[in-house]
């Protein structure tokens, strides 16, 4: 915690942007922010955990009603002054409980697990891009592109579906871009109405933090041009969905090099990875079943994870726990140049926090293991028989939300990380998901049974 005098010189730096309130954000088992308000100038009795909470009010935290509160601790290393608010400054932040972390906070879980890696010498770099759809809500709370004439069969870089949403994506660019996280790239994605934002690789914490910020941020920017922006993964059965593909290395705690990279000269595939990273690699695939619940964690996840569905070509989405150089069609991908590996399950919906703890324990068992996840897949793996399939030992990425909870339930791997408390309520709250999801009737069951029998 910082002293006294370090909290009054960020006191008197925020008063000086105009900061009049501190927003202490964490998370919930979803990965949504909640949190409380203070004026700026009680932000030191905040740090002290001045901010309780009722656990049981709000999902996973792992409370009853006749529990002690939850404290919220902001982290101050990483403050963000609201573009669209400038009076509120957010703060990422932990919960503690009695003075201690709290372990069922999935923020403060990827921070226990960057300890563990940092005891073996390694930091751990993360970049997640960021896709998103930007929609017209309409009176029958369905959704629609806004732009009439965003309707190509394959949109992706289109120029014109870019321009037409130019004033929401220009707010999006100058904040993020002000905000220092370097933007380097934004277009027009595969689907009608669908944008990316990619920004630079930070260490975990700050990239789990910048993402769960964008999805806030986005939102808001969308609102005020009277539209709905939507990291949900697959909104329409015709189109793309929304991925948040992980790009995850390795680097040396002293030195900051990059433990996966390597010319691919030296490497065997020629994908420019190193054993290390391979290693890597195969403990995210030993895993990749269970992990799959963290990366995809909702019903609606799994309609993207598909080879094809209603759409005319391919979807791009993983279907298969198995990895390969820039083949996409592998949910593990080691882009163009190496020093890398991308996690492509992952999805709009991701609590990043509780899918980078996952994927940074699986991947320190295999180096631990020293796990060879074999020979890179490079054709087209869409197109595989069942029985070429079987040949090569690849097997499926879960089907459903209720076969991923249930490889997440019986991986030893989850418990050892997370705990018993905070695997079992995120197993709870996902149960209960999938239950309600089956006991309601959709729209598709009754255009298709009530005039049929």
């Amino acid at each position: 915690m910082k002293s006294h005098e370090e909290i009054q010189i960020i006191q008197a730096e925020l008063a000086e942007k105009g900061v009049k309130y501190c927003m202490g954000a964490y998370v919930d088992i979803h990965g949504v922010p909640k949190g409380k308000v203070v004026p700026l100038s009680h932000l030191q009795h905040m740090a002290e955990g001045s901010e309780l909470y009722t656990g049981y009010a709000l999902d996973g935290l792992g409370q009853a009603p006749n529990d002690d509160e939850i404290a919220s601790v902001p982290d101050l290393d990483h403050i963000i002054q609201l573009p669209w608010q400038p009076e509120v400054a957010w703060m990422p932040a932990d919960n503690s409980f009695k003075g201690k972390p709290y372990s069922l906070n999935t923020r403060v879980a990827l921070k226990q697990q960057i300890e563990k890696a940092n005891e073996m010498g390694f930091g751990f770099n993360l970049g997640i891009e960021a896709e998103l759809f930007v929609l017209k809500k309409n009176e029958d709370g369905s959704l629609s592109i806004p732009n009439e004439d965003d309707k190509l069969t394959k949109p992706c870089y289109d120029i014109r579906g870019f321009l037409h949403q130019f004033e929401w994506l220009d707010k999006m660019a100058t904040a993020i871009d002000d905000l220092g996280w370097d933007l380097y790239s934004f277009d027009h994605e595969d689907a009608n109405g669908q944008y990316e934002f990619d920004f630079m690789y930070a260490d975990a914490v700050t990239t789990c933090d910048r993402f769960t910020f964008i999805r806030l941020m986005a939102k808001e920017f969308a609102r005020q041009e009277n539209l709905l922006a939507t990291f949900m993964p697959k909104p329409f059965a015709d189109k793309t969905g929304n991925g948040a593909h992980f790009n995850m290395s390795l680097c040396d705690l002293s030195t900051g090099e990059n433990l996966f990279k390597c010319s691919p000269d030296e490497d065997p595939n020629g994908l420019g990875i190193t054993p290390l990273g391979y290693n890597f690699i195969g403990g995210i695939i030993k895993h990749g079943r269970a992990l799959c619940a963290a990366f995809a964690p909702t019903v609606n996840s799994y309609k993207r994870l598909v080879r094809q569905g209603d759409m005319p070509y391919f979807t791009w989405a993983p279907v298969f726990n198995s990895f390969g150089s820039n083949n996409r069609t592998n949910s593990i991908r080691v882009p163009m140049n190496g020093g890398r590996c991308e996690s492509r399950n992952a999805d709009g919906a991701v609590n990043p926090y509780l899918a980078a703890t996952l994927a940074l324990a699986a991947g320190l068992e295999g180096i631990r293991e020293e796990i060879d996840p074999g020979k890179p897949q490079e054709d087209n793996l869409y197109e595989l028989t069942e029985q070429q399939r079987a040949d090569r030992g690849i097997e499926f990425l879960p089907k459903n939300l209720d076969e991923a909870v249930a490889a997440f339930a019986a991986d030893p791997l989850i418990e050892q990380t997370l705990g018993e408390e905070l695997k079992q309520e995120f197993i709870k709250y996902k149960q209960q998901e999938w239950n309600s999801y089956h006991q309601s009737i959709s729209a598709w069951e009754i255009e298709r049974y009530s005039h049929l029998f």
